[in-house]
């Protein structure tokens, strides 16, 4: 089994649209004014956005967007005007993570884990 994609409620589909465009990621489907589908810069994974009356607000739910150049790509958006609620800080973890809201209040997560993004030192034995 593979994840294929995770789709975000959004309740301004233009202006959410640009955003992840602006982002970096490539609009693969693109049917307004309620559905968009990206594909993320690196690898082979893609998420989509759909419209909805009233997006839930503190859904605990965070999207995970791992990113090899973590702090120049943050730079860059911060240079583009993108406004983040955490920098890059390392966790304790053993993520180093940066994050940031979507226009419709979605959070997201910008990190870098390497290794220990599936091999934590706590891993699981098989």
């Amino acid at each position: 089994m593979n994840l294929n994609q995770v789709t975000l409620p959004v309740n301004d589909f233009d202006r959410s649209v640009t955003f992840y465009h602006d982002m970096g990621f490539s609009l693969i489907v693109h049917s307004p004014p309620r559905y968009a589908r990206f594909e993320c810069p690196e690898g082979d994974s893609t998420f989509s956005i759909h419209t909805v009356e009233q997006v839930t607000d503190n859904t605990g739910v965070v999207v995970y967007f791992e990113c090899f150049d973590l702090d120049a790509r943050v730079r860059r958006l911060l240079d583009a005007g993108f406004e983040f609620t955490q920098l890059p800080m390392d966790e304790r973890w053993l993520w180093r993570e940066a994050r940031l809201t979507d226009p419709s209040g979605n959070v997201l997560c910008l990190f870098w884990a390497g290794n220990n993004r599936k091999n934590p030192p706590w891993r699981v034995a098989a």
